[in-house]
């Protein structure tokens, strides 16, 4: 987080609502996979399941390709920024990946980045 989103009197999340779409985001996971064993949730997915089930219109495209080429990113990664970025459309109850999941993925995957190896 953010200074100014740790000092902000802006008002936080409960616990409990955060458990609420975390029981809701497993929810439609469940659903997403049902029929296939041993399979419940997005992490899982193969490259294949990433192409049916995280798909991004051309302008998340565009952003996936431009920090694909500035973060010189390995095609493992982008399974992964888009599997995250479905996690997130999931939290937050969208159907779709828009472009708000794909940027906070590709957030998260350079957070990972910076911080690989640090201890």
């Amino acid at each position: 987080m953010s200074h100014e989103e740790l000092t902000s009197d802006r008002p936080t999340e409960r616990s409990a609502e955060i458990r609420k779409r975390v029981m809701a985001a497993r929810e439609i996971q469940k659903q997403r996979f049902e029929g296939r064993p041993g399979l419940f949730a997005n992490a899982q997915m193969s490259s294949r399941m990433v192409r049916d089930y995280c798909q991004i219109d051309a302008t998340g495209q565009e952003i996936l390709k431009q920090a694909m080429d500035r973060l010189g990113l390995s095609a493992r990664a982008y399974d992964r920024i888009l599997k995250v970025a479905r996690t997130i459309a999931d939290l937050d109850g969208s159907p779709g990946i828009e472009v708000g999941h794909l940027s906070e993925a590709i957030n998260f995957r350079n957070l990972d980045r910076d911080n690989w190896g640090r201890r």
